[in-house]
């Protein structure tokens, strides 16, 4: 059975950082792209970043991009988002996600997790 467990999730200030983590379990992780997406509410589930299998590849939503960085440990079959300079506008549950080619739509992924909160005060 496929697990990806989110964690790291908080209540921060503007200009705070956070990392997020996903254990993954269940499925060969090196052989997956893993990816973070985004929903606030009221609002459609968004791209955040995507990482090759291997980790060299490397692709960030415009919102995100110079912020955030997506990083993976195969050999503990987990993935991490570097999140600096949160804004109030990443407020959102983030989720993360795997697949088998690199892509920014979420229906292209496999496997979801639960997604953990990120909550940004102004």
């Amino acid at each position: 059975q496929v697990q990806l467990v989110e964690s790291g999730g908080g209540l921060v200030q503007a200009g705070d950082s956070l990392r997020l983590s996903c254990a993954a379990s269940g499925l060969s992780f090196r052989s997956y792209i893993m990816g973070w997406f985004r929903q606030a509410p009221g609002k459609v589930r968004e791209f955040v970043a995507g990482i090759s299998a291997g980790g060299d590849s490397t692709d960030y939503a415009d919102s995100v991009q110079g912020r955030f960085t997506i990083s993976r440990d195969n050999a503990e079959n987990t993935l991490y988002l570097q999140m600096n300079s949160l804004k109030p506008e990443d407020t959102a549950i983030y989720h993360c996600a795997a697949g088998v080619f690199v892509s920014r739509t979420p229906r292209n992924y496999n496997f979801w997790g639960q997604g953990t909160q990120v909550t940004v005060s102004s």
